[in-house]
């Protein structure tokens, strides 16, 4: 069995003395590993590395077998990003997550499309606000999307500052009310589009990350990976 597919690199660990395994998030065939020979050789080192943009074919007898992987580098984020400490923060965040809470070989081509629009992103001095809209959109990916259109005590469309812990639901500042220190804060940008502010990409951090925790790591006995809370810790500075 084989195919070919786009892919981003997730993961990869050392397997003998020059290959690797690789865990790749693909579009077509989700979160799906093989092994690459020579991943650790001089001439492959560069490819396989987290964050790059490949062409992959993937080749085994039986499906589910472990198989190996050919990869051809499409777009190199990873070396991109190594000289800014706070953009390679958040490419080890995003693919640190991807490969935690994604369940293997199952396609989620909303999660491949966020996480490819926010390598992209990286480029940009907006990439703070598109993080935290790729971990809305891995939420809503795996069905535990939140409701930031509407307020849910009012129906009112203005004035959102606020999302309930219990729903995920937005909620106006004339309905949070006297409750408002028990609702966790919706920055403007989430509602109004734009960029935000670092106080705003960390209450942005704070809202996705309190929902990645309550309805994906929990669930699972999982930890939030290093990699994002060092991530968080940036904009807390």
């Amino acid at each position: 069995m084989e195919w070919e597919d786009e892919a981003v690199v997730l993961s990869v660990r050392r397997h003998g003395e020059h290959g690797g395994i690789a865990s790749l998030l693909t579009r077509s065939h989700g979160r799906h590993a093989g092994l690459v020979h020579g991943a650790q050789s001089k001439t492959h080192r560069g490819i396989a590395q987290p964050g790059n943009h490949v062409r992959a074919w993937w080749r085994g007898r039986l499906a589910e077998q472990l198989g190996t992987l050919r990869l051809e580098v499409l777009q190199a984020h990873a070396g991109a990003a190594l000289d800014d400490p706070a953009r390679l923060a958040a490419l080890s965040a995003a693919c640190a997550l991807a490969e935690l809470v994604l369940p293997e070989r199952q396609p989620h081509p909303g999660a491949f499309a966020a996480l490819e629009a926010l390598l992209t992103a990286l480029a940009a001095d907006s990439w703070p606000s598109v993080y935290v809209h790729w971990e809305l959109a891995l939420l809503r990916d795996l069905g535990f999307g939140l409701d930031l259109s509407v307020c849910a005590a009012t129906g009112q469309t203005s004035d959102l500052g606020f999302v309930s812990p219990k729903t995920g639901r937005a909620v106006s500042r004339v309905a949070a009310g006297p409750w408002k220190d028990k609702l966790l804060v919706l920055p403007r940008f989430l509602v109004e589009g734009g960029e935000g502010d670092a106080a705003d990409i960390r209450h942005g951090l704070m809202l996705t990350g309190f929902f990645l925790d309550r309805h994906v790591l929990a669930a699972h006995n999982l930890a939030m990976p290093s990699a994002r809370i060092r991530l968080v810790d940036r904009f807390r500075a």
